[in-house]
């Protein structure tokens, strides 16, 4: 049996003490890092938080409760915005994750010295700055000697002002986007499907089954955990579209494709509103925790193999 006064427990400064001693060199170590998180992360999130219910401009800053939430929600470019963002990450996340899962289950089969050098270039353009695969997409949309354009005059066609159409501009920047197949997603589920027992497969072929339908009842089915993570980075990434859209349009023609973190950029550097721009960069982190959690919700499983 166990005595009264075995079961009590050290003071929490004795404690703390022996900790201390214990594991000192550990917090040694880590000390760099967690300066670095807090300095840059979680410092400025929570100055962004703060911000997002003050008004603030080069001339100070003062209270302001929910003043910008209710600007932000009364302004038709923050829903045109909003919209354009969702038009692009849905398009984007589709079809990347299909394109990264056809690619990866095409070289499947292949010898894995054949199968690594595909996997290096597809993974190659991710390596490459956006900047520069921008230049060279807005040089394919050049309206006179662009390349779509010159593949149009050789059918016949006349020339589509690719960019600077309001119609179309938003979807050709989703078609320079969807056009390159991601190269991690390639990587990634390759590396999936690799891991998956061949046992499946060769009761499948017993059965009778093609090409096709193991991909669709077996392959497809157990890649649900890393299916997950791509949608949940993909997904991230898609309402975080900036780079491209400030290089190829600046958020034109007449702000046909403004995204939501254009629309932070230019209210926090163009407007000097940084109150608002950190309110409506906090309702961007509430749309994304909120499609993740729905995403881990609907395609979690205990799926391992």
């Amino acid at each position: 049996m166990t005595t009264a006064s075995s079961r009590i427990r050290p003071p929490l400064s004795q404690r703390l003490i022996r900790g201390w001693h214990k594991h000192k060199w550990s917090y040694f170590f880590i000390f760099p890092s967690m300066l670095l998180f807090f300095t840059f992360t979680a410092y400025p999130v929570g100055r962004a938080f703060l911000l997002a219910f003050q008004k603030v401009d080069l001339r100070g800053s003062e209270w302001a409760g929910l003043a910008n939430f209710r600007d932000i929600f009364a302004s038709q470019l923050f829903w045109a915005s909003m919209q354009h963002t969702f038009i692009y990450a849905g398009c984007v996340v589709s079809a990347w994750l299909i394109t990264s899962l056809l690619v990866a289950a095409l070289i499947q089969p292949l010898p894995n010295k054949i199968q690594s050098l595909f996997r290096g270039a597809f993974y190659l353009p991710n390596v490459i700055s956006i900047v520069v695969i921008s230049l060279v997409w807005i040089w394919i949309f050049e309206p006179q000697f662009g390349f779509f354009n010159f593949l149009l005059g050789l059918l016949g066609q006349e020339p589509v002002r690719w960019l600077q159409n309001p119609r179309i501009a938003l979807w050709s920047i989703v078609l320079s986007t969807i056009l390159i197949v991601p190269g991690s997603g390639v990587v990634i589920y390759s590396a999936a499907i690799g891991s998956i027992p061949r046992d499946y497969y060769e009761a499948a072929e017993v059965e009778g089954a093609n090409g096709l339908q193991k991909l669709i009842y077996i392959t497809i089915p157990l890649l649900n955990p890393t299916t997950l993570y791509l949608m949940v980075i993909y997904t991230i990434a898609g309402f975080q579209i900036f780079e491209r859209v400030y290089i190829m349009t600046g958020g034109g023609p007449i702000n046909r494709t403004t995204t939501i973190v254009q629309l932070i950029y230019q209210t926090a550097f163009s407007d000097f509103n940084f109150g608002r721009a950190s309110a409506q960069g906090l309702i961007l982190f509430a749309i994304v925790a909120a499609f993740s959690f729905i995403q881990f919700r609907v395609l979690s499983s205990d799926i391992e193999y």
